[in-house]
């Protein structure tokens, strides 16, 4: 009898005992993060019905069906000609199956015309498939033709890190040598021992197959070189460019076997056998040929049973802390993310003896996150600290976020990030001081408004204008700010206004430019009526909160924001009314009365204007923006209706929300509104 013979009696409870252990590691197991990954250029728009469109919807017709074609799994083309000619190219993994490369280079498509409105240039990445299409001849090179996106898993290995970026590193070059010289589909993965924690490394490199040997060898040589600076000790990641790309985890996920397998960089000798045990049956000891079942038995299930147990208990504890169901991504593409930050922690001491303890008299403000308090640092530094509070939605993730984003960025009009601390089960964020608070506090402060005369208010608009425009588009990440208000910009000493509050920032890799959350948060009177009616936020959304802040600056009227029947009009309304029936300089700030050129406020209001449109498409890029403010001939479309102008006899239509204050260095006034119980995630970014 086989030695399954004894457990026949007990195989049901084993086998149904560990399918629920693999049940609940496959719970524990974590997620990827969502698809696909955008990336809009910035060399032309198109409009509806345009011939380029018209070129674009044959690639889309032909494109997807080329690359179907057995043993293709590529496709090029292009259509129409100068200036409205397209050319498109896509390539699909080598493990996918032709109708899978099919239908996702026709979904890419629609996706990249979806998520880049109008964007000549647009580029969409998905796991199995690529696609990319532009008004440049992108096919007349073998090059990536611009920075490759980065895609890093947010895990760090365990193992000494060079060791194990040293292996990836000579498995990704054994995979390209392959894919370059061995497949005509461009095409390898590779997999390769290395230590006890993780037992095997996969890779994949892939060129598109047009490439000769040389040109996709020296295409993955460039990207695979950039891997120690990117990628070092993280246990995923890769880097995806037009014409060549590499994948490499510490999991299998490749169909099929491997191109080559390479050993382990050293294997260390093998552990001494254990001495065996002899057991001679007495008298009291029945015969072994008796005894297997029960020992079967009695080994089996205590540890099947401590396995589920464990599992079980790791399980609520994790559901207990775990993040909400859109906040953990697998994957991040800041290359450095927590590089140089260490010098960024300041001790919990310093920031106590800073402020006087947290004393009362140097609170600045208060939010929904909790207090913001003056400090100052042993070397005189003035400093604005902010303490979360114990009870606060803005948890450590959110928090890393922030000083992630906030370390990372540099402009003069952005408030700059002088430390963190997380000790003592305190979560500090520390900034540059202030002195002349949030514009809010005088703009809408009648004896203080007079303070910002003609030529201030001009330079808060031009620096909030610039200081979005490195935001969206010039700087490392795309970050869509989410709420930005009068009480998130700061000014300094000379009135230079300083974008502040990154909390609900989203980050977005490369150009992603569009997204959907279940959660609503920002600002009442500065959303954009997509986001608050649909949740769909996007570069446009902040050109929206950007237009309604142009409004208050100049009427130094505050954007009601209110979702009350009784209130008839709000800013938007009022703005309009006057432009339509052209006296817009009646409701300017009276401070500004006889002391301000005319002819500069009817074009800032004009402006303020376009970015309040309906459709995000008829909203400016905020470049286009700096070109409309800094430039007397640039000639203005005619605006359209605000979507939220009420007439007076009409009313809002109700929306029900969880509303609290938010604040920066001083109090908020606006109500932010939380839609959802859900949080907000934070997904891929990509340097560009």
């Amino acid at each position: 009898m086989d030695t399954a013979a004894p457990g026949r009696g007990a195989s049901p409870h084993l086998l149904l005992l560990l399918t629920l252990a693999s049940l609940l590691l496959l719970l524990l197991a974590p997620r990827a993060a969502a698809q696909p990954w955008p990336a809009c250029g910035s060399t032309g728009r198109y409009t509806a019905n345009s011939s380029y469109q018209s070129n674009l919807a044959s690639l889309a017709t032909a494109l997807p069906a080329n690359a179907s074609r057995p043993g293709a799994l590529f496709a090029t083309g292009s259509a129409g000609a100068v200036p409205d000619i397209a050319y498109a190219l896509a390539l699909c993994r080598g493990d996918t199956n032709a109708t899978d490369c099919g239908s996702c280079v026709a979904t890419a498509f629609q996706d990249a015309q979806q998520l880049c409105p109008y964007d000549m240039d647009a580029a969409v990445f998905y796991d199995p498939c690529y696609l990319r299409f532009s008004n440049q001849n992108l096919l007349a090179s073998t090059t990536n033709n611009g920075n490759p996106i980065i895609l890093m898993n947010t895990q760090n290995v365990t193992s000494p890190f060079r060791a194990f970026d040293a292996a990836v590193t000579a498995l990704l070059n054994a995979t390209g040598d392959y894919a370059a010289a061995n497949s005509s589909r461009r095409f390898a993965t590779g997999e390769e021992g290395f230590d006890a924690s993780y037992p095997t490394i996969y890779g994949l490199t892939q060129c598109t197959p047009d490439m000769s040997p040389a040109d996709c060898r020296t295409c993955l040589g460039g990207i695979i070189s950039a891997m120690p600076r990117y990628l070092s000790g993280r246990l995923g990641g890769r880097i995806i460019g037009l014409r060549c790309n590499f994948r490499y985890e510490v999991d299998s996920f490749f169909s099929g076997g491997p191109s080559l397998r390479l050993p382990a960089p050293s294997t260390p000798a093998p552990a001494p056998a254990p001495t065996p045990v002899n057991v001679t049956p007495t008298a009291a000891t029945p015969g072994r040929s008796k005894n297997k079942t029960g020992i079967a038995v009695a080994i089996a299930l205590p540890i099947v049973a401590a396995v589920l147990g464990i599992s079980t208990v790791c399980l609520c504890f994790l559901w207990k802390r775990r993040p909400s169901r859109e906040q953990t991504p697998c994957y991040s593409t800041n290359a450095e993310d927590i590089e140089s930050i260490d010098s960024l922690f300041l001790d919990i001491s310093t920031l106590r003896s800073a402020t006087d303890n947290f004393a009362e008299s140097n609170r600045l403000g208060e939010g929904g996150f909790g207090a913001v308090y003056k400090g100052v640092l042993p070397d005189g530094q003035e400093i604005a600290v902010k303490r979360l509070s114990q009870s606060s939605g803005q948890g450590i993730q959110e928090l890393k976020n922030e000083l992630v984003l906030v370390a990372k960025l540099q402009h003069k009009n952005l408030v700059r990030l002088v430390g963190v601390c997380l000790q003592e089960h305190e979560k500090l964020l520390v900034y540059e001081y202030m002195p002349n608070r949030s514009i809010d506090t005088i703009l809408f402060d009648p004896e203080k408004s007079n303070e910002l005369d003609w030529g201030k208010r001009v330079k808060i608009i031009d620096g909030i204008a610039r200081g979005l425009q490195y935001l969206h588009e010039d700087s490392q990440l795309k970050i869509i700010h989410r709420d930005l208000k009068a009480s998130n910009v700061l000014l300094d000493s000379d009135y230079t206004p300083k974008i502040s509050d990154f909390g609900l920032a989203r980050l977005f890799g490369g150009d992603r430019s569009r997204e959907i959350t279940s959660r609503v948060v920002g600002t009442y009177g500065y959303m954009s009526p997509e986001y608050a009616m649909r949740g769909h936020y996007s570069i446009k959304s902040d050109v929206f909160s950007f237009g309604v802040l142009i409004l208050e600056i100049l009427t130094g009227r505050r954007s009601s924001g209110s979702i009350n029947i009784e209130q008839s009009v709000d800013l938007l309304s009022l703005v309009w009314e006057h432009w339509t029936m052209g006296t817009i300089v009646e409701i300017m700030d009276p401070s500004l009365s006889g002391k301000a050129p005319a002819e500069q406020m009817l074009k800032c209001v004009h402006i303020g204007l376009l970015c309040v449109q309906d459709n995000p498409v008829d909203r400016p890029m905020m470049s286009t923006v700096n070109v409309m403010l800094s430039s007397g001939s640039v000639s203005l479309q005619t605006p359209l209706k605000p979507v939220f102008f009420i007439p007076k006899s009409g009313y809002y239509s109700t929306i029900h929300s969880e509303s609290y204050p938010t604040a920066s260095q001083t109090t908020g006034n606006g109500k932010s509104g939380a839609m959802s119980p859900n949080e907000v995630s934070i997904t891929e970014l990509e340097p560009r």
